[in-house]
């Protein structure tokens, strides 16, 4: 697709191809982390948050995506939903839909486009979720990444995103968790990591494993 920009602004973009790697890669290490997770999340919920997300990835790197990125990230949402009733894949789901509805009519996400994107998410997240930031929940994890993202260059973006939700975990060991089943929990919950901000990071260190 002709965009109008040069060759080296389009490889700056994330079209369907992009988006496609990307999955690609969250759904091959996700088999390798989901144990990790399952173990995490088991200390404070179901134990079941590593088969969510390995699964809802591999679901989503199978889906076919259409060129509007909207209905491309309109589909990963559905591939979470057909995998996983889970709290966290419905808030995954309800993050790609959000996301799905700003991009709705584009060939390609602009780099500056990202942290709106993911605020947007956030902020559907939260509404559905119920929850607030400080919470200790993936929720503060996205709102420090979109933070992080918001004036970065292109090329500094997915290092950008890695270390804020890296200092997120760090940030928030020894506060407990006030959200979901974790928060019955809050003493325990405070020495260890939140499942879900674990998650995120993981799925963040896989989607940009090429460019970090």
């Amino acid at each position: 697709m002709h965009t109008g920009k040069s060759e080296e602004d389009a490889m700056t973009q994330i079209d369907r191809g992009v988006m496609h790697a990307a999955l690609t890669r969250v759904a091959t290490k996700a088999a390798a982390f989901a144990d990790e997770l399952n173990a995490a999340d088991g200390q404070l919920g179901d134990g079941d948050l590593g088969i969510t997300v390995s699964r809802g990835f591999a679901e989503a790197a199978e889906a076919t995506l259409p060129e509007d990125m909207g209905m491309a990230l309109l589909e990963c949402a559905k591939a979470f939903q057909r995998v996983s009733a889970s709290s966290y894949g419905t808030l995954l789901a309800t993050g790609f839909m959000a996301a799905a509805k700003s991009a709705k009519g584009s060939h390609a996400i602009e780099p500056e486009d990202l942290a709106g994107l993911i605020a947007a998410a956030r902020d559907a997240m939260m509404a559905r979720g119920k929850g607030n930031l400080g919470d200790k929940t993936v929720l503060d994890s996205l709102d420090r990444v979109a933070r992080a993202l918001d004036g970065v260059p292109p090329d500094l973006m997915a290092r950008a995103a890695l270390d804020a939700a890296k200092d997120t975990l760090h940030d928030f060991r020894g506060r407990p968790c006030k959200l979901g089943r974790a928060r019955m929990f809050a003493e325990k919950s405070a020495e260890l990591d939140d499942p879900g901000q674990l998650a995120l990071l993981r799925i963040i260190e896989a989607a940009t494993a090429e460019e970090c």
